[in-house]
């Protein structure tokens, strides 16, 4: 014979009160438990002797700094304990169903990259030249950044742009010819301008006007742009090299803060294209959250339906916000003909639209955020310029792929709880 007990059932006025449940990723502090492991290991493998010497000021610094000279494989197990320090923190903090904080994964990958340095520089008769890392730094993340913004205006109004590595490529040749035919850099960049509108234009036509898949256009227009600008160089620039030689724009030093120890060569003594970066990011931001347009953007990213209800014309929203998204991917384009070489080349651009992609990802859909992570790319795209100074045992093999593990581990495992626009990706048929 069984018995059962009765449940006691609440009074129909009694109020239940819902229970919240906090679903904390462990990826992070795995993540950081893994690049320790691996750090530990190679300087037990590959212990080096000697010391690292890291020069903080350059010739033409007004205030010239001391270098400083550190114990290069102990600096790299301090570095280790800290590290390992930081991995036992975030555990902690998922364990108790709480979030880890962005300042342990930022402070994690310096004291990272301070023992990577270190111990790579053990024992070299050259030091590393922070400076110029620095600025190659923000050189290389100069086009990531563009094509970052770009596609963060694409996806908050609701479309993913796949395509910004085929709008910085045609950027590239475009700015390369007409740069080259008018003798101006100026009109290469207006020439980019225009090229990254246009294909902007292709990628609205197909997806908000006949609403093909978003991906798939993308990654056809990528193909499509490759494949145009491969033969246009091969048939028409290679037999016309007067086409293809660009006027460069050169460094502008900013008097006095160009003399800043470290960062003042590095930030401000640049070209025109980065002091139009350092005024396009915060222009970004401001556009998309203190304006009446981004306000209309991110609603019609969020809930198109909601913003049709209201008067917002949802196709029309969406083409202007790709339009502009285009005009700042092809200013990053620009930049590859017009500052960085003087001529063109066969997929100059190296997959940079699909690391600024991952950096819009990594960044949130923020435009400060994603300017941020193309730093970071742009950094570990550097490292190898700066580790073969030093002549560290590294293989170049590796260094040259660094920048896409570094993408794949911020995308997969450093860029935590994250959610995109509601409706990015999904056309919108209007009932």
């Amino acid at each position: 014979m069984s018995t059962t007990t009765a449940q006691p059932v609440p009074a129909p006025d009694e109020v239940v009160e819902p229970r919240l449940v906090t679903v904390v990723s462990r990826k992070v502090p795995v993540v950081l438990a893994v690049v320790t492991a691996l750090f530990a290991l190679l300087l037990t493998l590959r212990a080096r002797e000697g010391d690292a010497t890291f020069r903080l000021s350059s010739s033409g610094d007004l205030v010239a700094l001391p270098s400083i000279d550190v114990p290069g494989t102990a600096t790299g197990w301090v570095a280790v304990v800290l590290m390992a320090l930081l991995a036992a923190f975030a555990f902690l903090r998922v364990a108790g169903r709480r979030k880890v904080p962005g300042w342990v994964s930022a402070v994690f990958a310096v004291l990272f990259l301070v023992g990577f340095l270190a111990w790579a520089a053990a024992g070299s008769p050259n030091d590393v030249p922070l400076v110029r890392v620095i600025g190659g730094s923000v050189l290389l993340a100069v086009p990531i950044v563009f094509g970052a913004l770009g596609g963060v205006i694409g996806e908050r109004v609701g479309v993913v742009n796949i395509a910004i590595e085929g709008q910085l490529l045609a950027g590239a040749f475009c700015a390369a010819v007409a740069g080259s035919v008018t003798g101006s850099p100026w009109a290469g960049v207006v020439a980019a301008v225009v090229a990254g509108v246009l294909v902007s234009l292709v990628l609205g036509v197909f997806t908000i006007t006949y609403k093909v898949n978003q991906v798939i256009v993308g990654v056809v227009l990528n193909v499509l742009v490759i494949g145009v600008t491969s033969f246009l160089y091969s048939q028409v620039l290679v037999s016309n090299p007067e086409l293809n030689s660009t006027t460069r724009f050169s460094n502008v030093a900013i008097p006095g803060l160009s003399h800043i120890p470290v960062i003042g060569p590095s930030l401000f003594n640049q070209s025109l294209i980065v002091y139009l970066m350092y005024l396009v990011v915060p222009g970004v931001w401001y556009a998309l959250y203190r304006t009446r347009w981004g306000l209309r953007v991110r609603a019609v990213g969020e809930h198109p339906k909601a913003a049709d209800t209201v008067g917002i014309k949802v196709e029309r929203t969406r083409y202007l916000a790709l339009m502009v998204a285009g005009a700042i991917a092809g200013i990053g384009g620009a930049f590859y003909t017009v500052v960085s070489v003087s001529s063109f080349g066969k997929e100059m651009t190296a997959g940079a639209g699909f690391i600024a992609l991952a950096a819009v990802i990594f960044g949130k859909w923020d435009p400060v955020r994603a300017a941020l992570a193309a730093l970071l790319f742009g950094f570990a795209s550097n490292l190898e310029g700066a580790l073969s100074i030093v002549g560290a045992p590294v293989p170049s093999q590796f260094m040259l792929m660094l920048p896409y593990v570094v993408t794949l581990l911020a995308v997969a495992g450093l860029v935590g709880r994250s959610r995109a626009p509601a409706a990015t990706g999904q056309p919108y048929v209007k009932e």
